[in-house]
């Protein structure tokens, strides 16, 4: 689990700045803890469930806020 947290800090550090990823690493902990409580043992996917999670909470998965018109 922690492998897989801090893979996640790492990716998110480098798609956003290292101060965002510190910042949200107890969210991300959180989510990740859930997920292991669920079932999920895999590292890599739990390492991209956490980047998917940081990432909607960001706004970055949302192709309006990106700027897609749909044209």
């Amino acid at each position: 689990m922690q492998r897989a947290i801090d893979r996640v800090i790492q990716t998110y550090g480098l798609l956003t700045s290292k101060e965002a990823a510190e910042n949200s690493k107890p969210k991300v902990e959180s989510y990740i803890r859930k997920l292991v409580e669920a079932g999920e043992t895999d590292d890599n996917r739990l390492t991209v469930c956490g980047l998917v999670y940081l990432r909607e909470l960001d706004g970055s998965n949302d192709p309006v806020k990106a700027g897609y018109t749909g044209m």
